[in-house]
């Protein structure tokens, strides 16, 4: 029988869960020890203060926050985002079904038991969030001799998430977006955006590398009144920028990848893998893949969309 090996490389698998399996024994030595792994681990320039696991905290937030900001910047969903499968690093591991949303909206899943949507696509932010408020209900007793100053300090800690968040999220739309300099309006342009594709069921990667292109945009969709309008005012944002459109929109297919690995290229690879011994089709897959960001000619058939498939069905371990 065929069979394949597959290694999960991080700069460590501490997770959020690993601290509340400590947290939930009741060991405060081995929690403070765990936490001072960790920080001479993956955060050792963090001073030896008075507030040293406050700023722990808080380091692992902003890379939480930034880690799910891309995420939600080029369609990822992860899948499981439960406490075991956030890393204290901020990486992206352990995300078992997991894939790129191709039509935009909100509500997608990729997890098949995963039937109230609680780690959909738009629900992302707030889950991490709220995986954070258990982090920091384990670190409760290294936070302060009391516990409710403790609860206090963290609280208004966990308060600091959403602007964090967003902060992330809004740079890197607006580099989506050829944007260099920020104005108020910009939250509303970016998701008015969004608005149309959700309405419009346009996929979510060609939309933004459409948009980088220099051609007019010709389909079908972009003769929407809808979006006539909004991308008169994408380019009178446009326009008050320092460079040029042209070099906007060059810079924009630096951000805005022309492929990513779509479930139906996936299963193509493995199951002519699998199915004829052919490791061509995955051979393929790899190599564009390997340039994201480069429109040759060999991408153009893995920006085609999938056909509909309401059975397609995905489990932890897929």
């Amino acid at each position: 029988r065929q069979g394949a090996v597959l290694t999960r490389v991080a700069a460590s698998h501490i997770r959020v869960g690993t601290f509340e399996y400590v947290a939930a024994r009741g060991e405060e030595a081995n929690l403070r020890v765990l936490a001072d792994y960790t920080i001479a681990r993956h955060y050792p320039d963090l001073p030896d203060s008075a507030d040293r696991y406050l700023q722990f905290f808080r380091a692992v937030m902003d890379r939480q926050a930034s880690l799910v900001a891309q995420w939600q910047l080029v369609g990822f969903i992860h899948g499981v985002m439960n406490t075991d499968n956030m890393a204290i690093s901020g990486e992206t591991i352990d995300y078992g079904p997991c894939a790129f949303m191709n039509a935009y909206r909100a509500d997608t899943v990729f997890s098949s038991i995963d039937r109230g949507g609680r780690y959909a696509y738009g629900n992302q932010p707030s889950i991490v969030q709220w995986n954070l408020t258990r982090f920091a209900e384990t670190l409760i007793p290294l936070l302060a001799p009391d516990q409710n100053d403790a609860i206090e300090i963290a609280t208004k800690a966990l308060g600091e998430f959403p602007g964090l968040f967003e902060k992330y999220w809004l740079a890197g739309m607006r580099a989506k977006l050829g944007l260099l300099t920020a104005e108020p309006g910009d939250v509303d342009l970016a998701l008015s955006l969004l608005k149309w594709m959700q309405k419009a069921r346009a996929d979510f990667t060609n939309t933004f590398r459409d948009l980088s292109e220099d051609e007019p945009l010709t389909g079908c969709a972009y003769q929407d009144p809808d979006f006539q309008a909004w991308q008169t005012q994408w380019l009178q944002r446009l326009s008050r920028e320092t460079r040029s459109t042209t070099a906007a929109r060059a810079a924009m297919r630096t951000v805005n990848p022309a492929v990513i690995p779509r479930n139906h290229r996936v299963e193509e690879a493995l199951d002519a893998a699998e199915s004829l011994n052919d490791l061509s089709v995955l051979e393929r897959l790899v190599a564009v893949l390997a340039k994201p960001y480069e429109a040759g000619a060999d991408s153009a058939l893995y920006r085609e969309l999938p056909p509909d498939d309401p059975n397609y069905r995905t489990f932890c371990g897929t």
